[in-house]
């Protein structure tokens, strides 16, 4: 037996709970008006459920309390994403690049430290100018593409080797 993906069976949980109370899900349609405590609830369920029987992919394991806030997170991750669930539209983010260098050690300690500073103070221009360059520095080692043009086709390397 395969395993269901995890859009997947957020998809099914809403739909079957929905349906249950007579209310049948058509592709498109905005579920996150309807989606009351109870319903949520029912889909958390059926998901946590899904998880501890191995029948939904999950990468890495969770304890139980940490499995109940994941599901709830993905139910509202996948509301918000899947077309067939959020009115047929396009997912942008709130708030793009928000977590640009999350993984660098020196750019989380910075703005942990410029979260302790008063907003407008000079500590907090400071810090926020050495916030700035990071993320500045950070993006321009990633923009760095190196291109083995001799593994290219010929007629591309002679066009793009300089």
């Amino acid at each position: 037996m395969s395993k269901m993906n995890q859009k997947e069976a957020v998809y099914s949980a809403i739909t079957s709970v929905l349906a249950e109370v007579g209310h049948p899900i058509t592709e498109g349609l905005d579920v996150g008006p309807i989606m009351t405590k109870e319903f949520r609830a029912q889909v958390n369920q059926i998901l946590f459920e899904g998880f501890r029987s191995d029948s939904i992919e999950l990468a890495k394991e969770f304890t139980d309390t940490e499995l109940k806030a994941y599901v709830s997170g993905l139910q509202s991750n996948w509301i918000r994403k899947d077309k067939r669930l959020n009115g047929n539209t396009q997912y942008v983010a709130k708030n793009p690049g928000s977590r640009a260098g999350s993984s660098d050690p020196q750019l989380k300690n910075m703005k942990a430290l410029l979260s302790t500073l008063e907003v407008g103070s000079d500590d907090y221009n400071e810090v926020k100018t050495f916030i700035d360059a990071r993320i500045s520095e950070i993006a321009s080692t990633k923009a760095k593409v190196m291109v083995d043009f001799s593994a290219l086709p010929e007629s591309l390397r002679a066009k793009f080797t300089k």
